[in-house]
């Protein structure tokens, strides 16, 4: 079910209405959250419900197995096969393909023939998403950071609508207490979340619809027929459709869970204003980027080694992170790329600490061609997220090369606008928004009312007929 339609209109309104009435009733509005986030999650195919409900069962029973058992070592396999079973879940039905398929091809090469079995497995929506959110609660129960959760609460936490297709990966410290204490419908900001949901469905419906069809589809699909410039634009093209795309997206969601009464935390903070990948990865997909860390870098051993095991988990952290987005090779190669851009960055800030000089260069020129540079090469990554495949991203890129003093009909006025002016409204201090919110909010509610409806019927005028599903979605 997709945030901006009338259907999620409409099971969005029963389950404001359900989540306030059974607020004062711990046990049924629980339950009542359990089935409405069924029903949204089931909207696209019921037979998902299972895994989540499979992945959901593995997860708690993994957290009260960590929790009873007597000796560390205990707790240490009780962890261990929690995760591996999670991670089984996600590889059959994300990753066997992919797998099989590569396999089968080397031995197919070597003279061996087909000696992998090949199904067709289908990719639940938000798999990856959920399946993350369950290993970092079995692992946080392991540590001691969190008590293990009730069942229906568990329940709740894992499967609750508003995250549940896209994120913010939320955490169980930070989402189980919320759970588990009755929400003040008094102190919900409302303007607040009226704002975000606005906000988002602007950023997807009109920003994100409009550069995907002028120039990233039309570039994609058919590389060899367009310019140069048109390559470019839609590399930077997509650069806004994802960004406008995923943080929309979380732009509803925190929208959402805070008219429900819930807090979720921010997954975006101007990532193109990054002045280096290090800084980029603080910046976008926040929630994911802190996951890689504390659950996949940090036990590897972070930059507690030495040079070259710094740099190896590095590369092993944004590799599978590529992965995690997806089972393919141009996912790999956008990991790869991510870690390598990382890992130079790492080593030119030992270089300078080690001379005495500051980890980052100042002044006003050097910050805006890092700035530059960090895009540039986020676009290159991007090219090859996008692509369906590693010859249709070096096709595009290659025309970037071999495209220029042709037309460029599909670079318009209207769309150098939209680009450019997207890219420069991250650079607007987050005080002036947060004071523009402010003020809004203090407006009477007649006020509020009438800009909402405004805003309304421009995003529904100036959106295209239908809505594609969010990017995100697949992962």
């Amino acid at each position: 079910m997709l945030f901006p339609t009338i259907d999620f209109a409409i099971f969005f309104a029963v389950a404001f209405t359900v989540n306030w009435l059974l607020n004062p009733y711990a046990g049924w509005w629980k339950l009542s959250m359990i089935g409405l986030s069924y029903v949204f999650y089931g909207w696209v195919g019921w037979s998902y419900c299972l895994l989540l409900l499979a992945t959901t069962v593995v997860a708690f029973a993994g957290g009260q197995l960590v929790t009873i058992a007597p000796t560390q070592r205990g707790r240490r396999l009780a962890m261990a096969f929690s995760v591996a079973a999670l991670l089984g879940i996600l590889g059959w039905f994300k990753y066997y393909g992919f797998v099989s398929v590569n396999v089968d091809n080397v031995l197919h090469g070597v003279g061996m023939g087909q000696a992998v079995p090949l199904f067709q497995v289908g990719l639940p929506i938000a798999i990856s998403f959920f399946t993350f959110m369950a290993i970092s609660y079995v692992v946080d129960v392991y540590r001691g950071t969190l008590h293990p959760a009730r069942p229906l609460d568990f329940a709740v936490y894992l499967s609750f609508f508003p995250h549940l297709l896209a994120g913010p990966i939320v955490r169980g410290g930070e989402l189980l207490p919320q759970i588990r204490r009755r929400r003040d419908g008094d102190a919900i900001d409302y303007s607040r979340a009226f704002w975000l949901i606005l906000a988002g469905l602007f950023k997807k419906v009109v920003i994100s619809s409009y550069v995907a069809s002028a120039i990233v589809t039309p570039v994609f699909t058919s590389p060899g027929q367009h310019s140069a410039p048109e390559a470019i634009f839609a590399a930077w093209g997509y650069a806004v459709q994802i960004y406008c795309d995923f943080s929309g997206y979380t732009d509803i969601a925190i929208g959402l869970a805070l008219l429900l009464g819930f807090r979720f935390p921010i997954n975006f903070n101007a990532p193109y204003t990054a002045r280096n990948l290090q800084d980029f990865w603080r910046r976008w997909h926040m929630t994911l980027s802190r996951w890689l860390r504390d659950y996949l870098y940090i036990p590897l051993g972070g930059n507690a080694g030495s040079e070259a095991q710094t740099i190896r988990n590095i590369m092993i952290t944004m590799v599978l992170g590529g992965l995690w987005h997806g089972a393919a090779w141009t996912f790999v190669i956008w990991g790869a790329l991510q870690g390598v851009g990382q890992s130079v960055g790492h080593l030119r800030r030992l270089s300078r600490t080690r001379r005495g000089l500051p980890a980052v260069a100042e002044g006003p020129v050097r910050i805006w061609v890092q700035r530059v540079l960090t895009f540039q090469f986020v676009c290159l990554g991007w090219v090859f997220f996008n692509a369906s495949s590693l010859s249709q991203a070096f096709a595009v890129l290659g025309r970037v090369f071999t495209g220029w003093g042709e037309a460029s009909p599909l670079v318009t006025p209207l769309l150098a606008l939209t680009v450019f002016g997207t890219l420069l409204a991250q650079f607007v201090p987050p005080i002036s928004v947060s004071r523009l919110q402010a003020s809004f909010s203090r407006q009477r509610t007649a006020i509020q009312v009438g800009f909402l409806g405004v805003a309304l019927l421009g995003i529904t005028t100036f959106g295209p007929v239908g809505v594609a599903p969010f990017i995100y979605y697949r992962f």
